[in-house]
């Protein structure tokens, strides 16, 4: 006589699952803290720095000292390091999830080089107050992925190589328009000169709030498609069997990460490798679930970014590196270890 027992196997499983829910949980709130002591060093580090208390001190109480005065004008520089951190993340990650490549990048994919040509032809015609706002940058982003993705699959399979090759081209030719477009006009080249690498310094203020609609009406919709790219994961005919629509989901997320892709551009100019780095870290521990990965990234784009942001401005001090040849540095290694890591294929 044999006896079966079927609950002991879902009865040791569900422990496993909440014990992992709960450290990813605790993770999230570790990654907080992370996020804000970037923002408190991102305030305190400059040519002058101020001491962390006294920075919680002159932004509670406001003096008109000369302190004070320098942690307020820190401050919309910091905002807007946490806006375009999260835009660049949560865009790579959802690029990743769309196109099931690791090797997804707004950057690698051409899609900041296509809102950069945006831009500059936007400052040509228009001048620099139009070339500052979003809507210069979507057209250019939006055509830009188009073309890549075109290009990328040429009538088969559009693998992780192939689209990388392919965001290559396609910048290459946007490049040298920007390029073609910027040395023939003196003022869009002043204006193109600053802005080309990457930078939070010399801002305006009021850029924090022309982007915020934007980032946050993107950042909402990637979280509402954390459930379905997670289904996409899984491939298209697996994907239609849950129930899935492929087609409307692939729309959706590239219609938000051009729009975060998009806003972060044209506040900051063209930041690379913030959009892979930060996934391949955070999939490390979180694994493929976008539920996870979506607010974890958007917790720590911020972090990268704001941190590069201090170390441009500790090492060549009292001047700064800019912080788009920062991260270049940091995010060039984790393509690297993605390609070596023998996951990509032709």
């Amino acid at each position: 006589m044999s006896t079966v027992a079927p609950a002991a196997v879902p009865t040791r499983r569900a422990p496993a699952r909440g014990s992992r829910a709960l450290l990813l949980a605790l993770g999230l709130l570790a990654a907080g803290a992370l996020l804000v002591l970037a923002v408190g060093l991102s305030v305190a580090v400059g040519a002058r720095s101020v001491p962390l208390g006294d920075v919680w001190s002159a932004l509670l109480h406001p003096d008109g000292s000369y302190t004070s005065t320098v942690v307020a004008s820190r401050v919309p520089r910091t905002q807007l390091g946490v806006l375009v951190g999260a835009a660049l993340a949560v865009a790579g990650v959802v690029i990743q999830g769309l196109t099931r490549n690791p090797l997804g990048d707004p950057g690698l994919l051409g899609v900041n080089a296509g809102a950069s040509a945006s831009v500059v032809l936007t400052i040509s015609l228009l001048g620099p107050a139009a070339g500052r706002s979003v809507w210069a940058a979507i057209p250019g982003a939006l055509v830009a992925a188009v073309a890549v993705y075109l290009v990328g699959s040429g009538g088969r399979r559009a693998t992780p190589v192939r689209l990388v090759l392919a965001g290559a081209a396609v910048s290459a030719v946007l490049v040298a328009l920007v390029e073609a477009v910027s040395l023939t006009q003196p003022l869009v080249f002043d204006s193109y000169r600053v802005w080309v690498v990457g930078s939070l310094a010399g801002r305006p203020p009021e850029l924090v709030g022309r982007i915020l609609p934007f980032v946050l009406a993107g950042l909402v919709l990637c979280a509402l498609l954390a459930r379905p790219l997670n289904a996409l994961a899984l491939g298209d005919e697996s994907a239609t069997s849950l129930g899935l629509h492929a087609g409307r989901t692939r729309l959706l997320g590239g219609a938000a990460a051009t729009v975060l892709c998009a806003a972060a551009v044209a506040a900051v100019g063209p930041i690379a490798f913030v959009g892979l780095a930060v996934p391949h870290v955070v999939r490390s521990f979180t694994g493929s679930d976008h539920r996870w990965l979506l607010p974890y990234c958007a917790l720590l784009g911020p972090v990268l970014l704001l941190a590069s942001d201090v170390v441009g401005r500790v090492v060549a001090r009292p001047g700064e590196l800019m912080v788009g040849a920062v991260t270049a540095f940091v995010g060039a290694p984790f393509l690297v270890a993605a390609v070596r890591r023998g996951r990509v294929a032709l």
